[in-house]
């Protein structure tokens, strides 16, 4: 998100463009009807939205609902980390791309602030939420020489550190096939640092694959959605603050649930519209993809800022 165009004051969108909290709650009532019971609170940066407490409540209340997770860049975490555990919030997942505070900046648009982001995991832990989650996007010549140094400040606290494939998600990132590093790449680095040992999956649909260290120091992911796509299995959607529904990351196009929502929608007719969508999913982006030829990336994906991880 190249700072020259999203400044500081920069608007997405005006509050009525954006869904309340009411609608919301509609929308994962419904979903948690027709068997959705995993919920995970995702942005941009959810932690912008000043009631998030009050809205994490909201859905934890709902039965269904068995794992209500978020991913955050953790900038804002520490102070507000006790009032979502207490809220119902079971899991954090906390995007960094690193543990050099060069890199970490570098990757974050000079805006990051890693010693911030580390105070984040520090307060998530006391918090009691266990285990959390690390996302790295591994890049090769930004980030990959010091993948090592993040796994091992994490080992043996019990952080579930996951290194995700460089994917071309949006149109904005100057996505290459040559700077992604394979995770049979990555793995076979760590390996030869500390012996690993696969185990299964932990759901249905789990898009990492999942190692334990040897020595008993902890556990590490692989998501390889560029090698190994897994479009098969998957079984998320994406609702984007302006109320748009989205079948896959790499989406082009989505179905806008805010205007029926606002014309009166009840329950039944919203069930009747996620029930469609889902049934006609047909999504194989990262099954089809061809990233060795540079027309695969020129189709018009929604950007990531907008859906999350």
């Amino acid at each position: 998100m190249p700072e020259t165009e999203f400044h500081a004051d920069y608007e997405f969108l005006k509050r009525a463009q954006r869904l309340t909290h009411t609608e919301i709650l509609q929308v994962v009532r419904v979903a948690t009807e027709l068997g959705v019971s995993k919920i995970r609170l995702t942005g941009g940066e959810p932690l912008l939205d000043k009631k998030i407490a009050e809205l994490v409540a909201g859905i934890a209340a709902m039965p269904a609902v068995d794992d209500l997770a978020m991913t955050t860049n953790g900038m804002l975490l520490a102070p507000i980390a006790q009032r979502l555990r207490d809220a119902g919030m079971h899991r954090v997942t906390i995007s960094m791309d690193s543990i050099d505070p060069k890199i970490f900046k570098a990757m974050s648009g000079g805006r990051g602030d890693l010693e911030q982001v580390l105070a984040g995991v520090a307060a998530a832990e006391r918090a009691g939420f266990t285990p959390i989650k690390i996302n790295v996007v591994v890049q090769r010549g930004v980030n990959d020489h010091a993948v090592l140094d993040l796994l091992q400040h994490f080992r043996g606290t019990g952080h579930i550190v996951r290194l995700i494939e460089f994917m071309d998600v949006g149109n904005r990132n100057g996505w290459r096939m040559d700077q992604v590093v394979p995770s049979r790449e990555l793995l076979d680095i760590v390996q030869a640092r500390w012996p690993l040992t696969a185990v299964g999956q932990n759901y249905p649909g789990e898009v990492a694959r999942r190692y334990q260290y040897a020595d008993g120091e902890g556990e590490i992911g692989f998501i390889s959605s560029v090698t190994k796509p897994f479009c098969g299995s998957c079984s998320r959607a994406r609702l984007s603050a302006d109320g748009v529904l989205y079948t896959c990351l790499f989406a082009t196009q989505g179905t806008d649930l805010r205007q029926p929502i606002r014309n009166g929608a009840s329950d039944d007719d919203l069930r009747d519209i996620l029930s469609r969508i889902w049934l006609q999913r047909a999504d194989r982006y990262s099954e089809l993809r061809r990233p060795a030829v540079a027309e695969a990336h020129t189709q018009s994906k929604v950007e990531m800022y907008r859906i999350g991880g």
